[in-house]
């Protein structure tokens, strides 16, 4: 059985301060796996189920900020908690441009550090529901013929099926039945909702 513990994993190079972590975080109802170096998350680590990083700015070999780069390289999408004792304000500029939720200066307090996992964990939780409505959005686009999916991205650019027809040379009448066929296999009435399931697709307007 799985389990269902929100996990957050931690990557420092002091020992002291990933035991410390670990324990603050089982106390408080979450799992924790920690690494004493970014390159062993990467070897180890898993990105499947909803989590978070608390990652120390510096370390042994790749640094935090290299790592963050990595991950999104990767598409390793954790959101991430930076805990630093050297910060500066250009570093923290530059880890929350790149996505960070909270910069954390050592020694910082442990209601701090939980609400920074909190808001991270919730972004976490909001990318796997994006995740999961594009992969079924996705599902309904393949079963679309490569004639429906020319009509769908016009009908979503705002065109009238008289337009679509002229524009694809053929009749209103053979527009209609694509645009039926659209409508039913992406299991939307509207072409409001038409829209926002492209959009969650990534689908553009042709």
């Amino acid at each position: 059985m799985r389990d269902s513990r929100p996990l957050v994993y931690v990557i420092d190079d002091d020992e002291s301060v990933r035991r410390s972590i670990k324990r603050l975080l089982k106390a408080h109802g979450f799992r924790a796996e920690a690494f004493p170096s970014a390159d062993d998350f990467l070897s180890l680590a898993s990105a499947k189920h909803p989590s978070c990083l608390v990652l120390d700015l510096s370390l042994p070999g790749m640094s935090g900020i290299d790592l963050q780069k990595e991950m999104e390289r990767r598409k390793f999408d954790i959101p991430i908690v930076f805990i630093t004792g050297h910060g500066d304000i250009p570093t923290s500029v530059k880890a929350m441009k790149g996505g960070a939720v909270d910069f954390l200066p050592k020694p910082f307090s442990a209601k701090a550090l939980l609400e920074a996992v909190g808001l991270a964990m919730a972004q976490a939780h909001g990318d796997e529901k994006r995740r999961f409505e594009r992969t079924e959005v996705e599902k309904r686009v393949r079963t679309l013929t490569p004639r429906e999916l020319e009509v769908m991205k016009l009908v979503i650019k705002g065109m009238l099926n008289k337009q679509i027809a002229s524009e694809l040379g053929t009749s209103i009448k053979t527009i209609k039945v694509h645009r039926g066929r659209v409508m039913q296999k992406m299991q939307v009435e509207s072409v409001a909702d038409l829209v926002r399931l492209a959009q969650k697709a990534g689908i553009v307007a042709s």
